[in-house]
């Protein structure tokens, strides 16, 4: 069977480089921690939020030390993801364990520079509370395309048997 490790690899970096030229564009050209809340259209704004959290601003990480444990956590989470991703066969696997890597790897890097994860993605209109970024989202999709790969690989071995 061929292997999918490169294409994981190309979707883990992919996603980093994204969220990082994301985050510099929000932080650095369009100055949003300045402007705290500008409504892009519809239900869609851009609000500024530092996350110091864990997911979504669960757990506050108030602590320096919370910090870094963060950090090596959602790198350690990335190289146990990077190892398993040399032995994936099928490309929605690989899709979604590179989103998650990818995902994992840019909010550590927010941390490891800022201390706190920038977020700025907000459809609050929409009655959604959390205020999240790139690689959230990535880590998010990553996540439901883990568990339907789970599901569609099971369905595979049930009918080949």
């Amino acid at each position: 069977m061929k292997k999918f490790a490169p294409f994981a690899y190309l979707i883990a970096v992919t996603t980093i480089v994204l969220d990082q030229i994301s985050k510099y564009w929000i932080l650095n050209v369009f100055c949003l921690p300045a402007k705290g809340s500008v409504l892009v259209g519809g239900p869609f704004s851009l609000s500024m939020v530092w996350n110091r959290g864990v997911s979504f601003g669960l757990l506050k990480a108030q602590m320096d030390l919370t910090r870094w444990a963060l950090v090596c956590f959602s790198l350690a989470v990335a190289a146990f993801l990077a190892f398993w991703a040399r032995k994936i066969e099928r490309p929605l696997l690989a899709l979604s364990i590179g989103l998650i890597m990818g995902g994992a790897v840019g909010n550590a890097i927010d941390r490891a520079r800022f201390g706190a994860v920038a977020d700025f993605l907000d459809f609050k209109a929409l009655y959604f509370p959390w205020i999240f970024n790139v690689a959230d989202s990535a880590i998010t999709v990553g996540v439901i395309l883990l568990l339907l790969d789970s599901v569609l690989s099971e369905r595979r071995a049930k009918v080949r048997d």
